[in-house]
C-alpha cells in the first residue's frame, strides 16, 4: 500500500501519511465519512434519552430502588462528562479513525451485555463503560469531519451532524416507549448492537485517518488525573443535588471546593507540562472561549427547561411516554429542517448573526413555554416547541464550528471533547439549578394553595411527600379519596406545578438572553481551512 501526505488547501499544513489516497476508493470521501460517523453518533445520542423511558421497567424487573435506577442514568452521564476531553486527546494522539472505531465497538458490546444483565449493579457498571466508549466516539466524529471536509463545506457537514444528534435525542422517548411497550426493556439496549455493527463495518471501509504532522506524541498523565478529578467532583456534586443533597449541604460544597482546587491545579500544570492535555493558549481565542461558554448556557436553558416539559406532558396532560414524544415532534422536525440550512447560512455569513438570532429565538420560546397552563392545547404547545427547534439548530451547528474551527487541527479532538463536555456540564447544571428553582417555588406555594382550596392541612413528612410529587406534575391523591376531593387535589397540584415550571422556564429564558450576548463575541474559525485535506468530493 502506498502512502501520501495530505496538505491543507490554503496554508499547506501537512498531515501525516495515512495510506492510500481517496481517488478510486471509498475511503476518505467526505460525504461517505459523514454518513459513517452519523450512524455511530446516532447510537450515542439516542441512548441519552431512550434509556430514561426504560427505567421504570428496569426497576420493576430487577427489583431495585429509585436510587439504583437514577444511577443507571447518572453513571453514564458521569463517565461521559469526565472522559470527553481526555478521549479527544487520545484521538489527536492515535488518530480519530481508530478512536472512533474502538468507541463504536465498545459501546455496542457494552449495550449487548446490559441487555443480558440480571442485576442493577451490572447494568450500572456497563452503563459507565458505555459512557467511556461514548466519550471516545463523539470527539473523534468531529475530528474526522474537521479533517475530511474543506472549509466551505464543513458547516454544512456539522449542520447535518447536529441534525442527527437533535433528531436522535428527541426521538429517544418515542423509540424507547415503543420498544418497552411492545418488546422489553432489554431491547432498548439490544437495538444498539446492529447499529454499532453497521457503524463499525462502514467505518472500516470508509473512514480515513488524517493526523497532523505536529500531533501530540506523549500523554499528560498528571493533567488527565487533575482534569478527571475536577470534572468528577463537579458533575457528582451536581448529580447529588438532585438525589437527596441540598445546595446548602456541606458535602455539596466540599465537592465543589475540591473541583475548584483541581481545576486550579490543572490550569497551573498546563503551563508547565511539555505537551499539555489542554493547551491554555487555546483560550486566548476570544471566539473559542465564547463558544464554550455559549454551549454551557445553551444546554442550561434547553436541557434544563425541556426537563420539566416532559413532566408537564406526562404528569399534567397524562400522556404516555410515546404520546409525549409525539408532542415534541415539532421540536425534532424543526431541528432536522433548520440544521442544514443553518450550516449554509453560517458558511455564507459567519456564525455570529445566526448564533445571536438562535439564542434570541430560544429565549422567546422559553418565555412562551413559561405561559403554558394546565389546559393549554396542542397547537399552542407545538408553536413554542417549533420555535425552540428553530432557535437551537444554528446554535448547535454554529457553536460547534466556533469551538472546533478556532482550535488548531492537531487539537481538533480536544476541541471536540471540550464542546461535548460543555454541553454535558450545562445540561447537568440546568437540570440541577432549574430543579432547585422549581422545588423552591413549589415548597413556597403548595401549603397556601392547599389551604385555600379547603383541603386538610399537610404537615411534616406528608407535606414533603406531596411537594415531591407535585414537582413531577403528579397529584398526591391518596387511595380511596372521594372524587370531589381528588379533583380539588389535582387542581391544586397542577396549578402549583405550572407556577414552578413557569418560573423555571423564565429563568431558562434569561439564561438564553445572556447566551445571546455571549454569541456576539464569536467569529468564524481562523483555522477552519486547515482541516480541509485534498479529499475527493
Amino acid at each position: 500500500m502506498t502512502s501520501q501526505t495530505t496538505v491543507g488547501p490554503e496554508d499547506g499544513t501537512p498531515l501525516a501519511p495515512v495510506g492510500k489516497g481517496a481517488r478510486g476508493s471509498l475511503r476518505g470521501r467526505p460525504w461517505l465519512t459523514l454518513f459513517g460517523v452519523a450512524i455511530g453518533v446516532m447510537m450515542v445520542a439516542l441512548d441519552g434519552t431512550i434509556v430514561a423511558i426504560a427505567n421504570p421497567a428496569i426497576a420493576d424487573d430487577l427489583n431495585t430502588s429509585l436510587a439504583g435506577v437514577q444511577w443507571i442514568t447518572n453513571g453514564y452521564l458521569l463517565a461521559l462528562a469526565v472522559a470527553l476531553i481526555t478521549a479527544g486527546k487520545l484521538g489527536d494522539r492515535f488518530g480519530h479513525r481508530q478512536t472512533f472505531l474502538i468507541g463504536v465497538a465498545g459501546f455496542a458490546l457494552a449495550s449487548g451485555i446490559i441487555g443480558l444483565s440480571s442485576s442493577v449493579s451490572l447494568v450500572v457498571a456497563f452503563r459507565v463503560l458505555q459512557g467511556l466508549f461514548g466519550a471516545l466516539l463523539m470527539p473523534a466524529a468531529l475530528g474526522l469531519l474537521r479533517a475530511t471536509f474543506p472549509a466551505e463545506k464543513l458547516n454544512m457537514a456539522i449542520g447535518i451532524w447536529g441534525m442527527v444528534i437533535g433528531a436522535s435525542t428527541a426521538g429517544g422517548p418515542i423509540v424507547g416507549g415503543l420498544l418497552v411497550e411492545h418488546v422489553s426493556w432489554q431491547s432498548v439496549f439490544f437495538v444498539n448492537v446492529p447499529v454499532g455493527v453497521a457503524a463499525l463495518v462502514l467505518g472500516l471501509f470508509i473512514l480515513k485517518d488524517h493526523r497532523a504532522e505536529n500531533a501530540p506524541r506523549s500523554f499528560d498523565v498528571p493533567g488527565i488525573v487533575l482534569l478527571s478529578g475536577a470534572m468528577c467532583s463537579l458533575i457528582f456534586a451536581i448529580i447529588k443535588t438532585g438525589d437527596g443533597w441540598s445546595w446548602s449541604d456541606g458535602r455539596t460544597w466540599g465537592l465543589l471546593g475540591l473541583a475548584v482546587v483541581c481545576f486550579a491545579a490543572f490550569a497551573y500544570w498546563q503551563t508547565r507540562a511539555k505537551e499539555p492535555l489542554v493547551p491554555l493558549a487555546m483560550f486566548r481565542s476570544v471566539a473559542l472561549s465564547a463558544g464554550t461558554v455559549l454551549m454551557v448556557l445553551m444546554a442550561i436553558a434547553f436541557l434544563g427547561g425541556i426537563f420539566f416539559v416532559t413532566f408537564y406532558l406526562q404528569g399534567v396532560h397524562r400522556l404516555s411516554a410515546v404520546d409525549s414524544g409525539l408532542h415534541l415532534l415539532p421540536l425534532t422536525a424543526m431541528m432536522i429542517i433548520a440544521s442544514p440550512i443553518a450550516g449554509v447560512l453560517i458558511t455564507r455569513f459567519g456564525p455570529r448573526v445566526p448564533l445571536v438570532g438562535g439564542m434570541l429565538a430560544t429565549a422567546a420560546s422559553m418565555f412562551g413555554l413559561s405561559t403554558l397552563e394546565a389546559d393549554t392545547g396542542t397547537v399552542t404547545m407545538s408553536l413554542w416547541f417549533a420555535l425552540l427547534g428553530l432557535g437551537l439548530a444554528p446554535v448547535m451547528v454554529g457553536a460547534t464550528e466556533v469551538i472546533v474551527g478556532n482550535a488548531p487541527l492537531e487539537l481538533s479532538g480536544v476541541a471536540g471533547g471540550l464542546q461535548q463536555s460543555a454541553m454535558q456540564v450545562g445540561g447537568a447544571l440546568g437540570t440541577a439549578v432549574l430543579g432547585a428553582v422549581m422545588a423552591a417555588r413549589v415548597n413556597k406555594d403548595l401549603p397556601g394553595n392547599w389551604t385555600d382550596a379547603g383541603l386538610p392541612k399537610l404537615r411534616g413528612a406528608q407535606l414533603d411527600q406531596a411537594s415531591q410529587a407535585v414537582q413531577l406534575g403528579v397529584p398526591p391523591v391518596p387511595p380511596h379519596t372521594p372524587k370531589e376531593v381528588a379533583a380539588q387535589i389535582t387542581t391544586v397540584a397542577h396549578d402549583t406545578f405550572m407556577s414552578g415550571m413557569g418560573l423555571a422556564c423564565t429563568v431558562a429564558g434569561i439564561v438564553a438572553l445572556v447566551a445571546a450576548a455571549v454569541a456576539t463575541l464569536t467569529k468564524r474559525g481562523d483555522n477552519a481551512a486547515e482541516g480541509a485535506g485534498a479529499a475527493h468530493i
